[in-house]
């Protein structure tokens, strides 16, 4: 187990108020003020091609002073060629200045949505049939609106807490190669979030396929430890061309073509870290037969033994966890050609990877050379869009308080760790020394309800119970 990144966060007493104490109350009334928030962020746009993640900053920054927060502890930040792209930073300050902080992030800003494509206005929220229906109502306006619920709540009601609690809502991260908050406050100004660790999106629970509100039940909460990191590749063939009315094979669209097909027939081999092996190894109990049996001997077996690649190649059927366990990289765009009665001098094409923790962008691109097995084409790194990621330790002082809150709140659901295959801003926080977690608390369908599609969705009563949740986890770790 790694060393503990946390001199103290729990005493015993704190861990016993948190089993013993009541759930908060769906009457409360701080509920009506909660959803009027929720629905003043989700219904203030901040798509990147026409929104303002600078204008919901400031509307999330005016309930924190409403709850008494000084002038002084909410930071806002925007730069002069992103003025729309802006976010805060609010400090509530602890009692123990000696204890780090721990930092609360969610980002502002949301995929594109248009009105023509969904049932009902993107940027409206209407809640029918137990859910509440917009663009941004999940990802990740939910959490953005519960963490400032939270730090509202706190300082309104004047809880006393031994640890500084921060909040960073920030922009920039559905869209690559935009302006990133998190990224920007990572490089610029790295002691405004300094903390000992962060709680961001990336965890929460599963149904069985229904809302909990349409007789379902919950499965699984999840805490996210660790990330992939999203790398572009350019592979390109060039050649001299000439007249398409006498062709020959050397060309550069069949030279790209074939080396594309050899990447579709490679798999990087598979390995694990501390969170995928307790992935597989918590997760053994929920799947009956086979894929059941693989999962425990992936998680105990020698890697590279025969009972481990035999394993490997069960859980290889299902594509999240052939993913889960390695380094992948597909070919995503293509681009060729000059004329249409020309022998193409250019061909070339994107390759996206998700590099598992621990692999250079060198590496990979190095690998990819070899298994395209061309030398008349090359290999380039793209201008990285992100850092790589470094896996925050699987910690027992933060683990701990989670596994507790998730047995109070959701009584016998298992609380799984794992590794994003995706990608958070939390991987710009653990390049700059915060190691980051992806919280539980709220749940999602096994569909996504909708993220980044059509007619995105979050049952109402999971934005409510993971806001009693998460209020209890923060102070978990403050008290």
């Amino acid at each position: 187990m790694p060393k503990p990144i946390i001199a103290r966060i729990l005493a015993g007493a704190a861990l016993a108020a948190i089993a013993t104490s009541s759930a908060f109350a769906a009457d409360d009334t701080g509920e009506a003020a909660f959803r009027a928030t929720y629905k003043e962020l989700v219904e203030t746009n901040t798509a990147v091609s026409s929104g303002s993640c600078t204008l919901a900053a400031q509307r999330m920054g005016a309930h924190l002073k409403a709850a008494g927060f000084a002038d002084s502890q909410i930071t806002y930040f925007a730069t002069p060629e992103h003025p729309r792209d802006g976010g805060l930073v609010a400090v509530l300050p602890g009692t123990a200045p000696g204890t780090k902080p721990i930092l609360l992030i969610a980002h502002l800003d949301v995929v594109e949505a248009k009105r023509a494509d969904w049932t009902r206005d993107p940027f409206t929220l209407v809640e029918e049939g137990g859910y509440y229906w917009a663009r941004g109502s999940f990802d990740d306006k939910a959490m953005a609106s519960v963490w400032v619920d939270t730090m509202a709540r706190l300082k309104a009601g004047n809880v006393k807490l031994r640890r500084t609690v921060k909040l960073a809502l920030t922009c920039g991260e559905e869209t690559s190669g935009a302006f990133n908050g998190a990224e920007w406050l990572a490089k610029n100004k790295r002691e405004l979030i300094d903390a000992e660790f962060a709680l961001n999106e990336g965890g929460g629970g599963r149904t069985d396929g229904k809302g909990v509100t349409q007789g379902g039940k919950i499965v699984v909460m999840s805490v996210q430890v660790g990330e992939k990191a999203s790398q572009d590749y350019r592979v390109e063939a060039r050649n001299v061309g000439g007249h398409s009315s006498i062709p020959i094979r050397d060309n550069a669209i069949y030279e790209l073509s074939d080396a594309l097909l050899h990447l579709r027939d490679f798999d990087f081999p598979a390995e694990l870290n501390d969170t995928t092996r307790a992935f597989f190894a918590r997760r053994a109990t929920a799947f009956p037969g086979e894929t059941g049996k693989a999962m425990q001997t992936v998680a105990t077996a020698a890697p590279g033994s025969d009972a481990f690649k035999q394993a490997v190649a069960v859980l290889d059927q299902d594509r999240g966890f052939h993913s889960t366990l390695r380094t992948t990289c597909v070919a995503t765009m293509l681009d060729g050609g000059h004329a249409t009665n020309a022998l193409p001098q250019r061909a070339g094409a994107i390759v996206n990877c998700r590099i598992f923790p621990g692999h250079s962008f060198e590496e990979v691109r190095s690998k990819l050379a070899q298994v395209f097995a061309d030398p008349r084409l090359t290999v380039t790194t793209a201008e990285p869009d992100q850092p790589m990621g470094k896996a925050p330790p699987f910690t027992p002082e933060v683990i701990r308080p989670m596994e507790v809150l998730t047995e109070k709140y959701f009584p016998g659901v298992p609380l799984v760790p794992t590794m994003s295959t995706g990608a958070t801003d939390g991987i710009y926080l653990e390049a700059a020394g915060i190691p980051t977690y992806g919280v539980p608390g709220i749940w999602a369908n096994p569909d996504f309800n909708g993220i980044h599609g059509l007619n995105e969705h979050l049952e109402v009563a999971s934005l409510l119970k993971g806001r009693a949740f998460l209020y209890d986890l923060v102070q978990a770790y403050a008290k």
